[in-house]
């Protein structure tokens, strides 16, 4: 277990973490409509909330991957990130279990596909998901006031 909170990987996968986001929220910044558009197609969102999401979370993301990689309010950072990607996560599996698929608006507009792409993507972005939340995993242990 102590190899796995080593001071060396927690840094690396902070760094990690930190930039997938901020690779992730540039984009959204540039095209908030896109982004809203996004949104849009998980259905899981009323009208009158997708504009303040497209313009919020990828500045959130944005805070937080910088957050990471430069070592400020680390817990914090790592915390909303965790939050995000179990949101994100319960949106996919929600249009997953409906047979509806999305492109899932990650890291900006995508190329068109087709219905068996995007669910096959989806299911990709899922797992993408996953691995990312066992970083989240170690820096939140890793991270932790220790007991004396």
């Amino acid at each position: 277990m102590d190899s796995l909170l080593h001071p060396k990987l927690t840094l690396a996968l902070r760094i990690v973490l930190g930039l997938v986001f901020i690779a992730a929220a540039v984009p959204k910044i540039a095209d908030p409509p896109g982004f809203a558009k996004a949104i849009w197609a998980y259905a899981l969102f009323p009208a009158w909330s997708l504009n303040p999401l497209a313009l919020i979370l990828p500045w959130l993301e944005l805070a937080c991957g910088l957050a990471l990689c430069l070592g400020v309010w680390v817990r914090a950072a790592v915390l909303w990130l965790g939050m995000l990607l179990l949101s994100f996560s319960l949106a996919i599996t929600i249009n997953l279990a409906q047979h509806h698929p999305v492109d899932c608006g990650c890291f900006g507009a995508a190329t068109p596909k087709t219905e068996a792409q995007r669910l096959i993507d989806m299911r990709w972005a899922l797992l993408r998901d996953l691995g990312l939340l066992l970083l989240v995993l170690q820096l939140l242990l890793a991270s932790a006031p220790r007991r004396t």
